[in-house]
């Protein structure tokens, strides 16, 4: 991968603390219960907009991947809650166990997403949807399949990201629903050069905020998002068992239909840990000038970065970040 450019002027590389945002403010609800019930009880909060046909937009990782989000309990969710949805994922940029459709259905094998439907909506061909007030794109390169879907939802692990700063919710979308061949070069690469990683820092935010506000518009008002913070490494799941080690504590499970709300909110969980707790992660996020994905989300007008934090464990009590930090659930505990 080339070296990391530094565009100066534009924030990315800034944290903008609470006292100085304006604007309206979204919902996001709040649960330490890191189990398959936890994610179980907060889905229940954001349901409400999930009709009809549901894709479920996860990130089912490369083989043996050792930090994804615990396959039980999406089994869990899925089983109890939709019933009749499908797993949406499309094939991979680079090459690896998910790069042709053939890699990628053994390795959702090995991993163990068989027990329901997974849709590589990108096996067959593409599509491109609209996008509206971007500076890059007027359109991006989906997944053909993505067409077959009323709802989505999308079910995140939030983590550090190598190209991204940090991978949320919008990184889940902006990337994960782009096609392997054409949606995601046009993120990633200069047409015709000859490093397919040469975009980078602001440049890189924006466009692929660019491609998650055009799937966040085509699915208006029927699209939802849940990021679990748990075993955070500075690396995506993408990079498999290659991940650096985890050292950031475990948090929680954040829910909003706001989606720059509730990256918003997993970020400012981060920044409120003891310094000792999120150096890492943080020093990952702003050496990539990954804050540019929030501020490119609100000049797009595709949320709030202003939000209210319900603690759905202590009977709907508006709570603080750094309150929400204070009580973590330590390494290995959850249930």
């Amino acid at each position: 991968m080339s070296s990391q450019k530094i565009v100066p002027g534009t924030g990315g590389d800034r944290y903008i603390p609470y006292s100085e945002r304006t604007g309206e403010e979204a919902v996001v609800y709040f649960t330490r219960d890191l189990s398959a019930e936890g994610l179980r009880r907060i889905y229940e909060c954001v349901k409400g907009n999930m009709t009809g046909r549901i894709g479920v937009k996860l990130h089912t990782g490369e083989q043996h991947g050792p930090n994804i989000i615990p396959r039980p309990w999406v089994e869990a969710l899925i089983k109890d809650e939709l019933p009749d949805a499908a797993i949406v994922e499309t094939n991979t940029y680079y090459e690896g166990d998910r790069y042709t459709t053939e890699q990628h259905r053994e390795t959702l094998r090995v991993n163990g997403w068989t027990f329901c439907p997974v849709d590589i909506m990108d096996a067959d061909g593409t599509v491109e949807l609209s996008v509206k007030d971007g500076k890059w794109f007027t359109g991006m390169h989906m997944g053909k399949n993505i067409l077959n879907y009323d709802s989505l939802f999308v079910l995140t692990h939030f983590k550090g990201h190598s190209k991204g700063g940090f991978g949320g919710s919008n990184k889940n979308i902006g990337i994960g629903c782009a096609d392997g061949r054409i949606g995601k070069a046009m993120i990633h690469t200069t047409p015709g050069s000859d490093d397919m990683w040469d975009i980078s820092d602001e440049e890189f935010m924006e466009r692929m905020t660019e491609s998650a506000k055009a799937v966040a518009d085509h699915f208006a008002g029927h699209i939802t998002y849940i990021n679990v913070m748990r075993n955070m490494s500075v690396s995506c799941d993408c990079e498999g068992t290659a991940a650096m080690p985890v050292v950031t504590p475990n948090v929680g499970i954040l829910a909003s239909n706001d989606i720059l709300a509730v990256d918003q909110a997993a970020v400012d969980l981060v920044y409120a840990m003891k310094d000792d707790e999120h150096k890492d992660l943080v020093e990952r996020i702003e050496s990539r000038h990954g804050l540019r994905q929030l501020t490119y989300m609100k000049e797009l007008g595709m949320g709030c970065d202003r939000y209210r934090l319900i603690d759905i464990d202590h009977e709907d009590a508006r709570i603080q970040p750094q309150d929400a930090v204070k009580d973590l659930v330590p390494f290995g505990m959850e249930k």
